[in-house]
């Protein structure tokens, strides 16, 4: 297996389109009523390669950080076993990564003394998705003390918002480090369920108020429940909406959280979750662009579904978190894994593909071997295939978010599906 090399010309010049393609060049293609209504243009690019520099894995995270962080809000102390799991809400997420030295080599790694996530690929910066996994995982390998560090230190630097959400991006570079306040709808959706989880975990009611603010506040601003398509979830509370853009409301698929909408109704039982499930399933069913039958990362959704416009047409680095999350939920049908399983299911399993839709030609690979965990749990979940011996567990010379993909895949597959990870 290998690990990253330095990108070819083909990745640097993909790289530099997609920077092209960000939401600068998207809002002005969306024509005047984009330019006067959002003069400061959204930003929510969590997902760490999207904006990746071409280069290999980076030294462990940086110990020095510019905010202090406030204090714990609890002692740690062990998971509380005689606290049911609710039949009705999904399984519980406590104590089911099974594998403490990845979780050790993930803190070490990618984790700050602070509680800061960085990702090693795209200029050691932090976000709001990073923060939401590293608590998520946090709460899967039991660990109450470096979840504390985790959530402490993202309330301290991405709670700076005039709300309860979370502003998307931290660069330690930049000063002030947080330059775009607009949030991002998923990393406040993972996050909001890192802390049900984890006041399900420990009985600590701090968590559970955190948790139904974000969630509450996001469902108030971010979903758009009366839309006719169904429930519609907005990428961020600026940029993406029919008043916004010429090709309004933009989605993006892989912003559909399914695991997290199962248990959100812990903590905010007044939102029609189950509503947003089958619309994110409805939505995916009539995504099916090009001779490939993929998704796009950013899709129109005011009228027909199509491929958003100033956004290039590709199945890329968020979209490859579809299937990840379907199979989580344990949702779906086999014909929603299909194509999915097409796709990786070639001679050419060491490495995914980024696809252009228009023609269903890969444009550039993802060859780190984290990704190619996401298949594999495809196939777990669609028809039982066992986790190949090698991706049962993680390799620690990876960058940022591979190496969290492989873990979020294989806590999924033994929560929903452990006869593919037994040894």
């Amino acid at each position: 297996m290998r690990s990253a090399p330095a990108r070819s010309r083909t990745s640097a010049r993909l790289g530099a389109v997609l920077r092209l393609a960000g939401w600068t060049i998207a809002l002005a293609a969306a024509g005047p009523a984009s330019a006067q209504q959002t003069p400061q243009p959204a930003s929510p690019q969590p997902t760490s390669p999207q904006q990746a520099s071409p280069q290999s894995a980076q030294p462990a995270a940086q110990q020095t950080e510019a905010t202090t962080v406030p204090p714990a809000t609890a002692l740690p102390s062990p998971p509380r076993p005689e606290t049911p799991t609710r039949s009705d809400s999904g399984p519980a997420l406590v104590n089911t990564l099974g594998d403490e030295a990845a979780w050790r080599a993930y803190r070490a790694r990618f984790v700050t003394e602070q509680g800061r996530i960085v990702d090693t690929a795209n200029g050691m910066i932090s976000h709001s998705e990073g923060q939401g996994y590293g608590m998520l995982i946090a709460v899967a390998a039991g660990d109450r003390a470096a979840f504390e560090r985790i959530w402490g230190w993202t309330r301290a630097n991405l709670m700076v918002r005039s709300d309860e959400l979370l502003a998307w991006r931290w660069a330690p570079d930049h000063r002030p480090a947080v330059a775009d306040m607009n949030n991002a709808t998923d990393g406040d959706i993972l996050v909001a369920w890192a802390l049900t989880e984890a006041a399900e975990a420990w009985g600590e009611p701090s968590y559970r108020t955190a948790a139904r603010r974000i969630a509450v506040e996001f469902g108030r601003k971010t979903i758009l429940f009366k839309d006719p398509h169904g429930p519609v979830l907005l990428p961020a509370v600026s940029g993406f909406s029919a008043r916004e853009r010429a090709d309004g409301p933009l989605i993006n698929l892989s912003y559909w959280v399914f695991p997290a909408f199962q248990r959100l109704p812990i903590v905010a039982p007044e939102y029609d979750w189950a509503s947003l499930i089958r619309s994110g399933l409805d939505f995916l069913r009539q995504s099916r662009f090009g001779p490939s039958s993929l998704p796009t990362e950013w899709i129109s959704a005011k009228e027909a579904l199509r491929p958003a416009d100033g956004f290039p047409p590709l199945f890329s680095y968020n979209a490859i978190r579809v299937p990840l999350y379907l199979a989580w939920a344990g949702v779906g049908r086999p014909e929603d894994y299909a194509p999915f399983k097409a796709l990786w299911g070639g001679i050419d399993r060491e490495r995914l593909p980024i696809v252009d839709t228009r023609d269903g030609q890969p444009v550039e690979w993802l060859s780190e071997v984290g990704y190619t965990a996401i298949p594999a749990l495809t196939a777990c979940a669609a028809d039982g295939t066992p986790f190949p011996e090698p991706l049962r567990t993680v390799q620690d010379n990876q960058n940022y978010y591979p190496t969290t993909l492989h873990l979020l895949a294989l806590i999924a597959a033994r929560m929903r599906y452990p006869s593919c990870v037994k040894s």
